[in-house]
């Protein structure tokens, strides 16, 4: 098990944009991959498995659950105790052991930042114990792993980097938190910052309702894992019947965690509204043509107006796509510019 560090603090890591400029390198959609929906499928289906071995660590919540992390080796250039940490945090019903999570790890490796993967509740292969799971909102979990992370390493830099739904509850806990956030820097890739134009999004696109079935499917069969452990929170029949998100959103996700229903479940939510509150240099990497977002509901005023947000918006790349390179030889920008990044934020301020 991953043990605790005796150093004292590291200086703090340079602010501002202004102060580091940062320019991502350009992304070359794949010339056999330029649909989005190509890009998205594709994203899915051909990043490696297990790139390394990984070490699972049960965290008991304060709640009584449990949380499940997968820790990387320390990265080889770095020395014993001395490399930073970065947090992944997967998108809907992923885990930290899909396919961009192990292309992370080993693109954090190799600039000497170890990885550890956060599996939200009921993603690490094993039902929770409670009558809920987890939502686009929830930072509650990540508050804990994050303390958890801070007391056991104190003089180590603590990153993270969030896919989708997990970018979307790490930029809203950097902005709850703002200048108290605990972390140094992050990257989140491919986030639905608008969760009602995203929900509504996907429903005008027929291509795009089958990622919402395949999602609800997934969901729909935790849900009665769970049995009758949820009969008392929520109306199991609607969420069975479910055959959209915001039908299963005020079903389930609203009823189990104390929203009112789906409109304030997106409402109170979506990342947009906390970017403005960031303090943390972060990067926002996204594609115009997600199938998650329309174009419009990207944060564009709010990247232009806090100078602690970095973007690289490309005119293609799916959801979690970004591949370029030829078909024998796929390459994954997102992976690698994220560890660029985190690399390029881990000196020290003058």
């Amino acid at each position: 098990m991953p043990h605790a560090d005796h150093h004292p603090l590291p200086p703090p890591l340079r602010a501002a944009r202004d102060d580091t400029p940062y320019h991502p390198r350009p992304f070359r959609a794949a010339w056999w991959l330029r649909h989005p929906h190509a890009q998205t499928v594709a994203g899915r289906l051909l990043r490696p498995l297990d790139l390394m071995p990984l070490e699972r660590e049960r965290v008991e919540t304060t709640d009584g659950d449990f949380i499940d992390l997968d820790w990387t080796p320390e990265p080889e250039r770095a020395g014993a105790d001395a490399a930073p940490i970065a947090l992944v945090l997967h998108g809907l019903e992923g885990s930290a052991r899909r396919g961009y999570a192990y292309l992370t790890y080993r693109e954090l490796a190799r600039v000497g930042i170890r990885g550890v993967g956060l599996n939200f509740r009921s993603c690490s292969g094993e039902p929770n114990r409670l009558p809920r799971f987890y939502h686009s909102g929830d930072t509650g979990d990540l508050r804990e792993v994050l303390a958890l992370l801070r007391d056991r390493h104190p003089q180590r830099r603590i990153l993270a980097v969030g896919f989708s739904l997990g970018g979307n509850v790490l930029l809203k806990y950097l902005g709850e938190e703002s200048d108290g956030a605990a972390l140094d820097a992050a990257v989140a890739v491919s986030v639905p910052y608008d969760l009602d134009a995203g929900e509504r999004h996907l429903q005008r696109d027929p291509v795009s309702r089958f990622y919402v079935r395949h999602f609800l499917e997934s969901l729909q069969a935790k849900a009665a894992a769970k049995g009758e452990a949820l009969n008392d929170a929520c109306d199991v029949p609607r969420i069975h019947a479910a055959r959209s998100f915001r039908d299963f959103d005020d079903a389930a996700t609203a009823p189990l965690h104390g929203f009112r229903s789906a409109e304030h479940y997106y409402q109170d939510s979506s990342s947009a509204r906390f970017l403005r509150r960031i303090r943390r240099p972060t990067l926002l990497i996204h594609a115009l043509d997600d199938p998650f977002l329309p174009p419009e509901a990207l944060p564009r005023d709010q990247v232009r107006d806090n100078p602690w947000l970095s973007a690289a918006f490309t005119q293609h790349g799916g959801h979690v796509g970004f591949i370029g390179g030829p078909p024998w030889r796929p390459r994954f920008w997102a992976e690698s510019e994220a560890a660029r990044f985190l690399s390029t934020r881990m000196e020290p301020a003058a």
